[in-house]
């Protein structure tokens, strides 16, 4: 019942896929699941009569029922990619639970599976994950799971799954998914594949990179068509899965004329564009090798862009895109480190620094009460305290300077402060950002309305081109204007506080801010677990707030049982994770301990 025609597209260009010796954890599924098993508890994956793919849909089974498929030992002791071809459909119209494939991989030395990668987009084609696989000598297995959705005619296929040794950026256009490159479709201009005996083959140039050839592949893109001015044509990479930092290669080869740009671009998940190449003498009448400094802490895209003015530009071609970890021509560049740029304050201020004026900010510790809360940390340690009655004066400023922050980075700041006192809060607290070498300071966050003596979160994401430091700042203006502030446990990290691609929480973590995850309860009655917001409804037990954000939904203890769904008792609970050990004090235990 499903991708019949969709699938004679693709099935010409395959049809070698299962003759070749496919490395461990890949498979074509042309006569059989190779070493993927499905797992019995579940529904199985179903082999289609003529081969090249497997699927599971609603024809027998029900909405929310599971396929999963586990594969044999997989070890990649050198840097891999993991290809997926896949396709997901679903009843016409949008479905409120629709279907969803997971990827996972199982550590043979772990208790738990770690969510890789997550898809729940329906197509009307096979779509391609590209998945990269840091080096490890531990081994691991694959684990699929496929979630029915809503629908009668709701399926979920796999066409392939193969390992590679290479980062998933790299490519030589040879095979026939393009390493999940992708072409940005534009009337006028587009990216097209060279090369090749295949039949009405587009190809403008005599042989490709690879192989030196004609019956090697390239990517081109020609100007022949350009009507408009500025028409751009962008050739799209797979999105890096995994940090990586180096040496970006590729080889080129134009017929310039005056009307043409070629450009590489990094573009990060909130659609941020980053130039990082462009191209400035031609070269030569060959191919020409083009070395270009490559950073990605956190998933971006690598864009390939040649913007026509006429159509007298010319062509462009590409080939053998590579990565090497080592930085071009042996330049060194020292890292950004999250942990030089963090502090709890236990020990000393780590690489956080005051005005020479005085010490606006002191390390304190207090004993934590009915009435106070300790530091955020451990609830026993050190935090920073501003306006302190030692320093609180009309016109105290306190400015606290954190490390120097490259620029051109998306960096995510978070940290805990609490609001103490009964006087204004207005400047009580204020974030800025210095740039350096311009001497300009940037208000991006101040201190609003906020419950007294509650440890509060604050996230803030912010991109400058240059280099910069965080600035905390808290003013006392007057008597009356003058609040009293904490702060505690200051984090700065790579990229974006709320990627559009984040991935759920690993297993058995939860904030209980959208609800309760995994967890589960065996009976609700008045001393069952409850989901709340703010302080506890009767006085003086529980905290004021929750200790994530410090109005969020804490968690109430009562006296039943809160277990971990998916890895309890028995039979798993609808989840792939399989039966796992699951430390649950039962009330029986509770009450020997007391």
């Amino acid at each position: 019942m499903l991708l019949g025609g969709v699938l004679l597209a693709v099935q010409a260009a395959l049809q070698l896929a299962g003759a070749l010796d496919l490395p461990a954890g890949s498979c074509a599924f042309e006569e059989s699941t190779c070493d993927f098993d499905s797992v019995f508890e579940f529904l199985p994956w179903i082999l289609n009569e003529e081969g090249h793919y497997i699927y599971v849909d609603t024809s027998f089974a029900k909405q929310g029922e599971k396929a999963v498929l586990l594969s044999s030992d997989v070890q990649t002791e050198e840097w891999s990619c993991l290809r997926l071809v896949y396709q997901i459909t679903t009843s016409s119209g949008s479905p409120s639970e629709p279907s969803r494939l997971n990827l996972y991989v199982r550590f043979d030395d772990e208790s738990f599976d770690r969510l890789l990668w997550s898809a729940k987009e329906p197509s009307d084609s096979w779509l391609i994950a590209s998945l990269d696989l840091q080096n490890s000598s531990k081994k691991f297995k694959i684990l699929i799971e496929g979630v029915l959705g809503h629908g009668n005619t709701a399926s979920i296929a796999l066409f392939e799954i193969k390992i590679t040794t290479g980062y998933c950026i790299e490519c030589d256009f040879e095979e026939n998914h393009l390493c999940g490159f992708v072409n940005r479709w534009n009337p006028n201009v587009n990216w097209f594949v060279g090369g090749g005996n295949m039949r009405n083959s587009h190809s403008i140039l005599p042989q490709d990179h690879t192989f030196r050839s004609e019956l090697g592949h390239y990517m081109y893109v020609d100007s022949v068509y350009v009507t408009h001015y500025q028409e751009v044509a962008q050739l799209i990479s797979p999105v890096t899965t995994a940090p990586m930092s180096g040496c970006l290669l590729f080889y080129y080869q134009l017929q310039q004329g005056n009307d043409s740009i070629f450009s590489v671009y990094t573009r990060d998940a909130a659609g941020l564009y980053e130039e990082i190449w462009k191209m400035g003498n031609p070269g030569n009448a060959d191919w020409n090798l083009a070395e270009v400094e490559f950073s990605a802490p956190y998933p971006m895209e690598v864009i390939f862009e040649v913007a026509f003015n006429g159509p007298k530009g010319g062509y462009v071609a590409l080939d053998d895109i590579s990565f090497s970890p080592v930085p071009c021509q042996n330049q060194t560049e020292r890292p950004f480190s999250a942990v030089e740029a963090s502090c709890n304050f236990e020990e000393d201020l780590c690489n956080f620094y005051q005005d020479k004026e005085g010490p606006g900010w002191t390390r304190v510790k207090v004993k934590p009460n009915m009435h106070r809360a300790g530091d955020h940390t451990s609830g026993l340690g050190y935090f920073l305290m501003a306006n302190t009655k030692f320093t609180s004066q009309p016109g105290y400023i306190g400015r606290l300077y954190g490390p120097s922050l490259p620029g051109n980075w998306q960096y995510c700041l978070r940290f805990y402060y609490a609001i103490y006192g009964f006087l204004k809060m207005s400047d009580t607290l204020a974030v800025y950002i210095f740039e350096e070498n311009h001497m300009v300071q940037d208000k991006i966050w101040s201190v609003l309305e906020s419950p007294r003596g509650v440890w509060m979160q604050a996230e803030i994401t912010f991109k400058k081109p240059m280099p910069t430091k965080v600035v905390f700042m808290s003013l006392c203006k007057s008597f009356w204007d003058c609040g009293l502030v904490a702060l505690d446990d200051i984090t700065i990290e790579l990229g974006s506080c709320s990627s559009p691609e984040k991935l759920p929480t690993p297993p058995g973590e939860c904030t209980f801010e959208q609800d309760e995850c995994a967890f589960t309860q065996e009976r609700r009655n008045r001393s069952s677990w409850h989901r709340r917001r703010g302080e506890t409804p009767t006085s003086y037990t529980g905290p004021k707030g929750d200790h994530t954000t410090g109005v969020g939904t804490p968690r109430r203890l009562a006296t039943t049982d809160l277990r971990r769904g998916p890895c309890c008792g028995g039979r798993p609970q609808g989840n792939p994770l399989g039966n796992r050990p699951c430390h649950v004090l039962d009330t029986e235990e509770r009450t020997k301990q007391k």
